[in-house]
């Protein structure tokens, strides 16, 4: 198999080899070199896959510097693929300034779909996912990750991070001091290996799984929190609904909510999608 001159943007598996994608073990194969993160750690991957293709070193130390050594790869014909330890590249992963280099250099990057840790947690969490925030690893000094999860504070989506093991007890303290100790949260460790696990409730419930049992300050780790949210801008009054369904019985919805939020000084978008939640 040959593939056309680009960039591969290709996904490994988080965890279980089994989720490595038929279409990246023909591309690996079919390029002319692989830019990894860690080349003895994907030799492994690639030599479970029988891949023999050349890797080259390519991590935050020098991507920068080697971006230009890749480009001159792709001006001669050869067709190149990048990957990172887990996952989709550039996702918490090096990968963001050879992207850039390459595109503007007029190359095609090509990203092939697959592995990514955040989403898979997500999927499985039953926390909201119609409107998420990926966060990636909070900063690792005191000050500066309280600075930053301040930021988010009052951030109604769900908010993803990924966590390492040991700095995973102070973030969760960092978590419960800024966002509130009953906030909903997710915590998932080891996706796709032997030893997965989620653990849900509040982030002081959570927080006293972890520090109870030392297995679950191990492995990989994503925390998902739930967006913010403040009961007393969200509650409608009951004589608001009642304007509102007694309207809707001789207009259509969306005038309904205009002339009930007038009436009852509420917000009118807030009423449209109560309506649409109602079965009347």
């Amino acid at each position: 198999m040959s593939v056309p001159v680009a960039l591969y943007i290709v996904p490994t598996p988080i965890g279980n080899l089994g989720d490595l994608t038929p279409r990246a073990v023909e591309v690996l194969s079919a390029v002319s070199l692989i830019a990894c993160e860690d080349t003895r750690h994907s030799g492994k991957l690639l030599s479970h896959f029988n891949i023999t293709t050349r890797t080259m070193a390519l991590h935050d130390h020098n991507e920068r510097a080697r971006a230009q050594w890749f480009i001159e790869k792709l001006q001669a014909g050869e067709s190149v693929a990048l990957i990172s330890d887990a996952g989709t590249p550039l996702i918490s992963d090096p990968g963001y300034h050879l992207v850039s280099q390459v595109r503007e250099a007029g190359f095609q990057v090509s990203p092939l779909p697959g592995a990514c840790a955040a989403i898979t947690a997500l999927s499985a969490s039953g926390l909201p996912s119609d409107r998420f925030s990926f966060e990636g690893f909070l900063p690792a000094k005191d000050k500066a990750r309280l600075d930053k999860l301040e930021s988010l504070k009052e951030d109604s989506r769900t908010l993803i991070f990924y966590e390492s093991p040991h700095r995973i007890l102070p973030s969760l303290a960092a978590l419960a001091q800024v966002f509130g100790a009953e906030r909903p949260m997710v915590m998932a460790r080891e996706l796709t290996k032997t030893f997965e696990t989620f653990l849900t409730g509040s982030i002081s419930e959570i927080r006293a799984q972890v520090e109870a049992d030392p297995n679950q300050q191990k492995g990989e780790i994503v925390l998902m929190c739930h967006g913010y949210t403040n009961a007393d801008d969200d509650a409608i009054p009951a004589k608001a609904l009642d304007t509102l369904k007694l309207l809707c019985t001789e207009l259509p919805l969306k005038k309904a909510a205009a002339l009930t939020a007038e009436i009852h000084g509420l917000k009118k978008n807030a009423l449209y999608k109560l309506g649409l939640e109602l079965d009347w």
